[in-house]
């Protein structure tokens, strides 16, 4: 993966606004995902796995969001 460079001249808020713009960006494309995945049959070890996180670490993270969004979580 290459490193992206910032400008010597950019603002530093502008940079910090993109990484919490990007940060905001990848958490809701993980939540959309680990929807998915759970739909689909998935356990919370296959999750963590994929995500390169604790099973643990991912339900804590998804477990209560789910649960309202009325996903049937498997257990174990």
């Amino acid at each position: 993966m290459e490193v992206m460079e910032i400008r010597p001249d950019a603002d530093p808020a502008d940079a910090l606004a993109a990484v919490a713009a990007l940060r905001r960006l990848a958490d809701q494309l993980e939540d959309v995902a680990v929807e998915r995945a759970m739909r689909s049959g998935w356990g919370w070890p296959q999750v963590a796995e994929a995500l390169g996180v604790t099973r643990q670490a991912v339900h804590k993270k998804h477990a209560a969001r789910l649960i309202a969004a009325g996903v049937t979580l498997r257990r174990r």
